[in-house]
């Protein structure tokens, strides 16, 4: 990635010395991370009324980030990152740090509350944000660890307790275990009763069951479905699987959650499927259905609990610089991560 000279001050055409500094930029949409993020020294954003300021500690990678840098599926660019080209500084989404400021109708954080959450823009060291999606940082948990819980983390959670209405006795199955969403749902399904069956390659079963699966499967020499197990819940994490395979494994009057979806198709991506799936549903006992993830402070203060309880801590694959964050996409989208990978700085 391309370094930028640091400099300490940018002058305003008034002749005023405004404030700086060093931010991730995203210009153009682009499969390449190396190739549309660049480092560079940007003025410092003030807060509005109703914003908090943060000096951002950490930031985390999830595939939302890709998808934002790439543009693709197209769609996405109607959800509000931008039609031509990115709205927003970077497509960094999640982060942990300090509060620097807060607008004057903002009564809930004061400047030195350590925070996580989202905003637009993550990777950067100073970010603007809503107070409605920030919460206070569990004491005893690192900035790092905070900022792999946002996306990830939420998303989990909504898949958990409010799609999949997972509780007590319930057989879980978890396709995608080792990634991000994956990782969280697993502890999450096992805090709420559940027993839970994590889906990975043989290179990460290891890691799927050091998260508290209670069985492994590797899906490189095992099909989930060809055996007697039938599950309560399926949670179908970025997968590309067919509803008729995934329907096999699920009881009778079972839920399948879709989390996401990763196929190469430019204008619908893995939404194909979360169609079929809902237009499927109302015709059988299964329950088929997908969601988009609310970023809301509240779901954000039950993770904190779970991190305080120890119920879900945060796996951590790797952690990199702010000048590396192409090195830490590319590392996600590749497929070699094990749990999040991490921005701190």
């Amino acid at each position: 990635m391309a370094h930028t000279a640091r400099t300490p001050s940018t002058v305003s055409p008034h002749g005023d010395t405004a404030p700086v500094m060093n931010a991730i930029v995203h210009t153009r949409y682009g499969t390449d991370p190396s190739q549309v993020l660049k480092l560079a020294t940007v003025s410092r954003p003030a807060p509005a009324d109703d914003e908090v300021l943060i000096r951002v500690r950490a930031a985390s990678v999830d595939r939302g980030t890709w998808h934002i840098m790439a543009g693709v599926p197209y769609p996405i660019r109607l959800a509000g990152f931008g039609l031509r080209a990115p709205k927003h500084l970077n497509p960094g989404r999640s982060l942990a740090g300090t509060v620097a400021a807060v607008g004057r109708a903002v009564s809930t954080f004061t400047p030195g509350d350590e925070v996580f959450g989202t905003c637009d823009g993550s990777f950067a060291e100073y970010v603007c944000a809503k107070p409605a999606k920030l919460a206070l940082q569990p004491p005893g948990v690192s900035f790092s660890e905070a900022a792999a819980v946002p996306v990830s983390g939420v998303t989990a959670l909504q898949a958990v307790r409010d799609h999949g209405r997972v509780h007590t006795g319930q057989h879980v199955l978890v396709i995608g275990a080792s990634g991000g969403v994956g990782g969280f749902a697993v502890q999450i399904a096992k805090a709420y009763g559940a027993t839970v069956t994590g889906v990975g390659s043989s290179a990460k079963l290891d890691h799927v069951t050091a998260l508290g699966a209670d069985h492994v499967i590797d899906y490189t020499t095992t099909d989930f479905a060809s055996g007697e197990q039938r599950y309560d819940v399926i949670l179908d994490i970025g997968g590309n699987r067919t509803l008729t395979h995934l329907r096999r494994a699920l009881a009778a009057r079972g839920v399948l959650v879709l989390v996401g979806g990763e196929t190469d198709e430019r204008w619908l991506g893995g939404m194909g499927r979360t169609v079929r799936a809902l237009m499927l549903s109302p015709f059988l006992g299964q329950q088929l259905g997908s969601f988009i993830a609310s970023e809301n402070a509240e779901d954000l203060e039950v993770l904190a609990g779970m991190l305080q309880t120890g119920q879900v801590r945060p796996a951590i694959d790797r952690t990199y610089p702010l000048a590396e964050v192409d090195a830490a996409i590319t590392h996600l989208a590749d497929g070699a991560a094990r749990g999040k990978t991490v921005v701190a700085f």
